[in-house]
């Protein structure tokens, strides 16, 4: 099939924070030369992207889809009606704030020179704010499965920092193991990420990381 057509609030509604929602748009519509989602606020006032600095090469196109948006970025607001076209260069901090209900802005990035190369973070989004809580056993629970069979290096990543925060050694060393196979550079992610520290002293895992 040469084409797919998608809805917006038909896709999957996935709370982000308790202000946020994404729709995961390239995950849904099998996309692979560029990351796109889109982002929804329910209430005027509520946050509507995430605030972030996107990594150097990493150029984002916003689209203002339905209602009014204000964005942030590296410290000026820009007000953006529906319509609005919003680029953010590489490195810069933005966030955004809708200032209507429902207001839905449509994410479109890629880096610079580089071939597109698919994270899956769709895949982790939901269970992201339960994992910066703490809660790492509820994670697992309801994250492992769906982490699995995504086949994404990162979310198994992810999910092996969880394992490793809850004492769950061998399962966290088997899920890097297959996440460094499937994408070698996270492997130097590892060797400083504090979130692996329960494994340092297990000789499979500085096998792992070399």
């Amino acid at each position: 099939m040469s084409y797919r057509i998608a809805i917006i609030d038909d896709l999957q509604d996935i709370p982000y924070r308790q202000d946020t929602h994404m729709r995961p748009v390239r995950h849904h519509l099998g996309i692979s030369a560029f990351g796109t989602n889109a982002w929804t606020a329910a209430h005027e006032g509520d946050r509507l992207l995430p605030e972030h600095r996107e990594d150097e090469g990493k150029e984002e196109l916003y689209v203002v889809l339905r209602g009014r948006a204000r964005f942030e970025i590296d410290g000026d607001s820009a007000d953006a009606p529906v319509g609005t076209l919003v680029f953010v260069g590489p490195e810069s901090n933005r966030t955004a704030f809708a200032e209507e209900a429902r207001t839905t802005v449509l994410a479109i990035g890629s880096t610079v020179g580089q071939p597109y190369e698919v994270g899956g973070w769709e895949v982790w989004a939901e269970f992201h704010p339960a994992y910066e809580a703490g809660d790492y056993d509820a994670v697992i629970d309801r994250a492992r499965e769906p982490v699995e069979a995504s086949a994404y290096a990162a979310p198994l990543y992810n999910l092996a920092c969880c394992e490793a925060l809850a004492g769950r050694k061998e399962d966290a060393i088997g899920h890097l193991q297959t996440a460094f196979e499937r994408r070698p550079e996270l492997r130097d992610l590892a060797k400083e990420d504090t979130d692996l520290n329960p494994l340092r002293d297990e000789p499979a895992f500085r096998e792992l990381v070399g």
